[in-house]
């Protein structure tokens, strides 16, 4: 990988032993449940630095053929648009934030008027009835679905109106795995004890973003890759891609160690010179400690990320310049 991409430390007070935290914990969420070497880490946290950079470019190209200099959601959601179920987690997400800025925003215009209107009238039938402001803000403190440009809906003024129990593919997929995450979530601390489910469950708190906005902003290169100027909900969306890069690669990581070592169990790879271990009895001394995965595993995890069909590598075939392949996201 390139040096050029190393994050240099922004300050000599920790800052970067801060970094390297917080992804041990992202890490430690998704299975590394031994403690990986700083190599490993800062080799994590390069590739999605590379990845944050690309999404930023991309981003950029495409609202400059939009016509506009700042990116939007839009463009970000645009990026994943293949992932339905990312895509539908990410427009809940926004959703409710939403709802909870116009609740917000109507209880700080309303002050004590919410409270006059029940004293002076008969609350039941201010519930009942539906009629005045608290009606009003009841539909706008509704959770509406947020709308994307290339969504066939959005092509015609006319809309159907939605149906409470209606679900749309979308979150069909969402919920498909929503539950899959927490199956294996569930798999994974089923065997811990109340102290370390509670130190992972802190550790699933991890974030690039959350009250990191100035840093990130410095280390994604705001300022340099773009001359956007990012909303929260940009920040927000970024630090929920993140931490979906660093879970994916130390998942595909994990699964490349584990093949690797089936591969040296099978073919005798480090123990040759070893007689062959005899079957675990149930009175014997426990194994030792599971090592953690090595940079090696997490550049071969990259690799299989970015692999691409034959299907759109077959027409470059027959070109005479060298064909560059653009960097996959994760």
């Amino acid at each position: 990988m390139s040096q050029s991409m190393k994050i240099e430390p922004a300050s000599p007070d920790g800052k970067d032993e801060e970094l390297i935290e917080w992804i041990q914990q992202m890490m430690f969420v998704s299975g590394e449940t031994a403690e990986p070497s700083v190599d490993t880490t800062g080799m994590i946290e390069e590739i999605v630095r590379q990845q944050v950079i690309e999404i930023l470019s991309q981003c950029t190209a495409q609202a400059a053929r939009r016509g506009v200099r700042s990116i939007s959601t839009d463009d970000l959601i645009f990026l994943i648009r293949h992932d339905k179920a990312k895509v539908s987690r990410l427009r809940t997400f926004l959703s409710w934030k939403d709802v909870r800025k116009n609740l917000k925003d109507s209880e700080e215009k309303g002050g004590d008027g919410g409270a006059d209107l029940t004293a002076e009238g008969d609350t039941g039938a201010g519930v009942l009835g539906q009629s005045g402001p608290t009606a009003d803000a009841g539909k706008k403190n509704k959770k509406a679905k947020v709308g994307l440009p290339w969504d066939v809906a959005s092509f015609y003024n006319e809309t159907v109106p939605e149906r409470d129990d209606e679900e749309d593919e979308d979150e069909e997929e969402m919920t498909s795995a929503t539950l899959q995450r927490l199956k294996t979530a569930d798999e994974r601390t089923k065997n811990m004890t109340k102290e370390e489910y509670v130190h992972w469950s802190e550790c699933r708190q991890a974030s690039f973003t959350f009250r990191k906005g100035k840093r990130f902003k410095e280390w994604a290169g705001f300022g340099i890759v773009t001359d956007s100027k990012p909303n929260d909900d940009i920040i927000d969306i970024l630090g929920f891609l993140t931490f979906e890069m660093v879970q994916t690669l130390t998942e595909e990581a994990l699964r490349v160690k584990e093949a690797e070592e089936l591969f040296k169990r099978e073919h005798g790879g480090e123990s040759k010179d070893r007689k062959r271990k005899r079957e675990r009895g149930l009175f014997d001394p426990p194994e030792e400690g599971r090592t953690p995965i090595e940079p090696n595993h997490v550049e071969e995890a990259f690799r299989r990320l970015q692999h691409r069909n034959n299907k759109s590598r077959a027409m470059k075939n027959f070109g005479k310049s060298l064909n560059r392949t653009p960097l996959k996201l994760i």
